[in-house]
This record gives structure tokens, C-alpha cells and sequence, in this order.
């Protein structure tokens, strides 16, 4: 059996999207300890929130929400928690989608690089899980990427997620568009033709 490649044209990336749920909720695990705090931001600021999504997720090339004028971004973003460092510095996100009635939607969750492997994700994936299933919710759901960091994938199958979709996505590279600089997600090759 053979497989077929798809390519992928110069000034574009590609990427696997796998859809993950959770219908049953789980015994939720004590939260770790940590440093870290949540601090809900409402109402959202575009700028303050376009800076954090960059500063968490520019290594990983996100860029939906930075190609978004203020009006679009205030009607996209659903439930915005700041992972708050003890110097009050915003170093990570977790946006939660409640709006779709009896699910939660994981839109985003991470931590600036230079937090990473210092047990602050275990943290926040408990925090995630606490703060999404809400006593109405009766589905949660995700979508991660070949783009993100390799240890989301693991950390939802682990956790108790199952897979039910899987799709391939491919889009204008956001470095080349001005929206992040051309040294981010160095793991990425620039194919700029």
C-alpha cells in the first residue's frame, strides 16, 4: 500500500490537524504546584493579546489571531486566561470556547518557550482540564497540529483524549506575511521560492 504526497507551493506551510475529544469526564488530577496563576482578561485587550499570543505561539508559527483587526479578534476570542509569572509578567495563554452549549473548546494553550520543561505545562494542562469541564459540559474538545510543540499531542492522548478527525492544512507562511519575524519556528525551512 502505498501513500501519496501532497505538495506544498513556495511561501506556504503545511500541517496535520488532528481533532481530539474527550466525551467522558475523567478523575481530574490535584493541580501541581506552581509559581504561575491564572488571571482571567476581560474585557480583552487587542493589543495586549496579539503581544502574548506572539510571544507563546510565534515558535510554533500560530498567527490567526495577529492577521485579525481589533473588531474581529474582540468577536473570535472567547474565554482569555493570562498564565501570570510572580513578576506579573504575562507568559502563557489559555483560551476556553464555551459557546458552542454543553462543550468546551481548547482554542489555545501554552507557555512561552523559556517556561517550558520546568513543570509549569503539567500546571496548566490541570488548570485546563478543571476549568473546562464546567458542570454543563458533556464534551471537550482540541485541535493540535504538526506545528506545535511535540509534546501536545502525547499530553491529550494521555490525558484521555481520542482522536475522531485528522485533516491537512496548508496556508501562506505568517513570517513571510510580516506577522511574525523570519527567525521564528526556526524548526520550519522558509520556502520563499
Amino acid at each position: 500500500m502505498s501513500g501519496s504526497l501532497i505538495s506544498i507551493d513556495p511561501g506556504m506551510v503545511g500541517a496535520v490537524v488532528t481533532y481530539l475529544e474527550m466525551r467522558v469526564r475523567p478523575p481530574l488530577p490535584p493541580v501541581p504546584e506552581s509559581s504561575l496563576r491564572l488571571e482571567r482578561w476581560d474585557p480583552v485587550d487587542p493589543a495586549r493579546f496579539r503581544a502574548l499570543f506572539r510571544r507563546v505561539g510565534g515558535k510554533w508559527l500560530w498567527f490567526s489571531r495577529l492577521a485579525m483587526d481589533d473588531a474581529t479578534l474582540l468577536a473570535k476570542t472567547a474565554e482569555v486566561n493570562a498564565v501570570i509569572a510572580p513578576d506579573g509578567e504575562a507568559v502563557g495563554l489559555l483560551e476556553l470556547d464555551f459557546r458552542t452549549a454543553s462543550e468546551s473548546l481548547i482554542r489555545f494553550l501554552g507557555l512561552a518557550p523559556e517556561y517550558a520543561g520546568q513543570g509549569h505545562g503539567k500546571w496548566l494542562f490541570a488548570e485546563t482540564l478543571a476549568r473546562s469541564w464546567r458542570a454543563d459540559v458533556r464534551r471537550v474538545r482540541v485541535h493540535t497540529c504538526t506545528l506545535d510543540h511535540p509534546a501536545a499531542l502525547p499530553s491529550y492522548l494521555r490525558a484521555g483524549f481520542k482522536a475522531y478527525a485528522r485533516a491537512f492544512e496548508s496556508f501562506p507562511d505568517p513570517r513571510l506575511a510580516g506577522l511574525l519575524p523570519r527567525d521564528a519556528a526556526p524548526q520550519v525551512p522558509i520556502l520563499d521560492g
